[in-house]
């Protein structure tokens, strides 16, 4: 199957990208979307957690508290990696399983943090990079989470630069705009994208 790696800072608008090649026939694997299923209540990674972290991290319906869990992060350098070696392995574990079974003309994997793993860049065919100015990203986080200035930025902080991002890129869109615009952008790099396909499915036949 010919990947799409997908990836975005924070409110860079990933989710909006990646609906618009959905509706053109891609299947989205959402490595985020899979991280929000482990932790919900009776999600596979949520014993692992409460052994870990305790049950101050554990919202009433018995899902992860995940302002508590960001608190705990930012306020103890070893939680992150921590909470990354129960997650990271079932996260890898499933999006691989959902990429083989992608029934679409190509998959996009979307990965928030793909730039930072290699393990996730190796797998794919081509690195998306949806890009915005930050202060873009800044106002539409905060809109969006009625988180701070200053919590937006730190996230963004644990992230890597904007122009780590971009440098890593082999293609890139640019979210700063009007939604016209970017339909055009997906547009055309989704006839790219299925012409590569192609040409990989003809390869291995």
């Amino acid at each position: 199957m010919f990947i799409v790696g997908l990836t975005g800072g924070v409110g860079s608008g990933k989710s909006t990208v990646a609906d618009l090649f959905v509706q053109r026939g891609a299947t989205l694997v959402d490595t985020d979307a899979i991280a929000h299923e482990l932790t919900a209540s009776g999600g596979a990674a949520m014993p692992a957690l409460i052994r870990e972290f305790g049950k101050g991290i554990v919202r009433a319906d018995g899902g992860l508290d995940r302002p508590a869990m960001r608190r705990l992060v930012f306020s103890d350098a070893s939680a992150k990696a921590r909470l990354e070696a129960i997650l990271h392995p079932l996260i890898r574990s499933e999006s691989d399983r959902r990429c083989a079974a992608a029934t679409g003309v190509y998959v996009v994997l979307a990965v928030p943090l793909l730039i930072e793993s290699a393990t996730y860049r190796e797998r794919c065919n081509r690195v998306l990079v949806v890009d915005c100015p930050e202060s873009v990203q800044i106002t539409r986080v905060m809109a969006r989470s009625k988180l701070s200035e200053g919590e937006v930025r730190a996230i963004m902080a644990a992230q890597v630069s904007r122009e780590q991002r971009l440098a890593a890129a082999d293609d890139v869109i640019d979210n700063g705009g009007a939604l016209e615009t970017l339909g055009e952008q997906v547009e055309k790099l989704h006839q790219s994208y299925l012409a590569e396909a192609l040409i990989k499915v003809n390869a291995q036949s």
